[in-house]
């Protein structure tokens, strides 16, 4: 019985993560023109240097007045923290090949950098929040276990932590 409540359990999980990136996709994509992937993926396109530094923030697909005009390629808005802008400015060539092989063809051709705290806001969000019990934290927990990816796993505690302490049910 235990490994049918195990596989439940395992299928569950799976659908949660199924369910929100399908929620999640389009949003973003009408919002921003990205995807998810791209957002797991940037720490490997701008490397450990820039990982925690920056993030993608939109990207900029020109219009096209008709069908036949030809594809141009993107902007790619990225924001950055002032004290890594110019070290990151000086690796855009490198930083767009990788995202362009990401992409599978040359979909962007420039970054803007757009200097803002990057890690400050989320630093300081969680400095204020209001802790949650050891109990729901084992919940949350027990109910993540199964989800391997890790990257997942993080945003679905935090996502289930933001849950708990605004009082949702």
């Amino acid at each position: 019985m235990s490994d049918h409540s195990s596989q439940n359990r395992r299928t569950a999980a799976r659908g949660v993560a199924d369910i929100l990136g399908r929620v999640l996709e389009p949003v973003l994509a009408r919002k921003t023109g990205m995807r998810l992937d791209l957002i797991k993926i940037w720490p490997e396109i701008v490397g450990e240097q820039f990982a925690d530094q920056t993030r993608p923030e939109k990207i900029k697909w020109p219009r096209r007045s008709h069908e036949d005009d030809p594809f141009k390629p993107a902007q790619l808005i990225v924001a950055c923290e002032p004290s890594v802008a110019l070290f990151f400015q000086h690796e855009e060539a490198s930083i767009l090949e990788r995202l362009n092989v990401f992409f599978g063809f040359q979909a962007v051709d420039r970054i803007r950098i757009l200097q803002k705290p990057v890690m400050g806001a989320e630093r300081q969000q969680t400095s204020v929040e209001k802790p949650i019990s050891k109990a729901q934290r084992e919940k949350i927990g027990f109910m993540l276990a199964k989800v391997e990816d890790p990257d997942l796993r993080e945003t679905l505690a935090r996502l289930g932590k933001g849950v708990i302490r605004s009082g949702s049910k």
